[in-house]
């Protein structure tokens, strides 16, 4: 008899293929269904307003000389390429305003690495709707899971976790659409272990762009190798070498595996009102109230005290900043821009707003207190005036997060205006429809008509 205890080799590795194979649709709970088509909504919405910024310009202008078989579209665009070549380019656009969902406990943005590899297989292999949601369900969950099993080490110590993480969440998604054996499963573990990469020293560049492109793109032929039994090593998690114990100190198994299929993961699944990183979120919800409350210029502002979860000042202290994408992850950029204008949107975090804090000297000093107390949701934030008076606010759920989360309406705006933002002029009604109701369609490949330039 094999010891399956969870000392034998490969032992996690196997509960999670165990969990891929065996989840059948009717097993997962309909909130977690809904939860997931809120997920795409996001995810499609972000990739319609990133579609034309020039760094997909570029990716599809180096890369589609190496495309194959021009199968599958690209969001909001007319450009068409392969499997490979569409779920980087759709991922990278979802992700590259950093405005898609995010997994409040370990901050991994689950849908851009997963969701592009799915509907580029659904659209070049086909697929019904209720497949594709589950795919998506079981490879976020993993995604997740394997976050929570490295965190908080792994991000502080540089790695960028929707990257690294995500990976397998393709892998395994994409896995479960092809119906592979809980052995090839393993196998497209192990072959997204051997790409798991991504850096947080590259955040604000184009460069991040390629490590979450490149999560959805290699997690997609990691699953496409495996069905081929292309092998990999029998633990690619849990081995001497395998991810856990590579990727952070202090590995938690029971993260990983505690309630695997009865408490999901994804459901916890959170969507941005702000296009700033996560820990910004309730920074931005305290500055526009401070700014709406009036009395406040921010050119009078001393300094600015922000407490809060010690990612705010890893991810945030950033106060040189010289470009849009770098302005996202800018405490100083993004306190001084929302003090001046009550606003946080997309022009808020352009190469003009940041010109703008530059130029007319309004980037405050920042100080930060690191207090384990706050979660991301949550800061407190202390404006200092230099005649000497005192503006205090807290937030402790802010807008968009797990206690006060966007509506489905919500989301259906945010689809309406990142559209209009990136310049896709068709109607987003019926691809909104079209998301909502994924579980009754034939064919999920169908969706991405609703989305591209014919």
């Amino acid at each position: 008899m094999p010891d399956d205890s969870p000392a034998a080799p490969g032992a996690v590795t196997r509960e999670i293929t165990a969990f891929a194979r065996r989840t059948r649709w009717d097993d997962i709970p309909d909130s977690v269904k809904h939860e997931a088509k809120r997920s795409l909504v996001n995810i499609f919405a972000t990739a319609l307003g990133g579609c034309r910024e020039p760094a997909v310009d570029k990716s599809i202008a180096v890369l589609t000389r190496f495309s194959g078989v021009a199968d599958c579209g690209i969001i909001g665009r007319a450009e068409r390429g392969d499997m490979l070549l569409a779920s980087f380019v759709n991922a990278m656009a979802a992700n590259i305003f950093d405005y898609d969902d995010t997994h409040p406990n370990t901050i991994i943005h689950p849908t851009a690495p997963v969701a592009p590899a799915l509907f580029a297989y659904a659209q070049a292999e086909g697929c019904d709707g209720a497949a594709l949601l589950r795919a998506f369900i079981i490879g976020g969950e993993i995604e997740c899971r394997l976050g929570n099993a490295v965190s908080p080490y792994h991000y502080g110590r540089g790695w960028h976790i929707t990257s690294t993480c995500g990976v397998f969440g393709a892998a395994v998604g994409v896995g479960a659409l092809l119906g592979l054996r809980e052995e090839q499963f393993g196998w497209a573990l192990g072959n997204a272990s051997a790409q798991a990469s991504g850096l947080v020293e590259t955040l604000g560049t184009m460069s991040k762009r390629i490590s979450v492109g490149n999560a959805a793109r290699n997690g997609l032929s990691s699953a496409l190798l495996a069905q081929q039994d292309f092998s990999g090593p029998v633990a690619p998690l849990e081995g001497q070498r395998g991810f856990l114990p590579v990727y952070a100190d202090d590995p938690k198994t029971d993260a990983l595996l505690g309630g695997l299929g009865t408490e999901w993961e994804i459901a916890k699944n959170t969507y941005k009102p702000y296009p700033t990183g996560i820990v910004l979120n309730p920074v931005m919800e305290a500055c526009i109230d401070l700014h709406r409350a009036g009395g406040i210029r921010v050119e009078d502002v001393a300094e600015v005290e922000l407490t809060g979860h010690p990612f705010l000042q890893q991810r945030a202290d950033r106060p040189d900043v010289a470009t849009g994408r770098e302005s996202q992850v800018s405490a100083q950029h993004a306190i001084a821009i929302a003090l001046r204008r009550g606003r946080a949107g997309l022009a808020e975090f352009s190469d003009d707003a940041v010109a703008e804090t530059a130029r007319d000297g309004i980037r405050p000093t920042v100080r930060f207190i690191d207090d384990t107390r706050y979660d991301i949701e949550g800061v407190k934030v202390v404006l200092r005036m230099k005649q000497g008076a005192e503006h205090i606010v807290e937030i402790t759920d802010t807008r968009g997060g797990s206690v006060n989360p966007m509506t489905d309406a919500d989301l259906n705006d945010k689809l309406a205006m990142l559209a209009e933002y990136g310049g896709f002029d068709q109607d987003v009604t019926p691809l909104a429809d079209a998301l909502w109701s994924l579980d009754t369609a034939d064919d999920a490949g169908n969706i991405m008509a609703l989305c591209t330039k014919q």
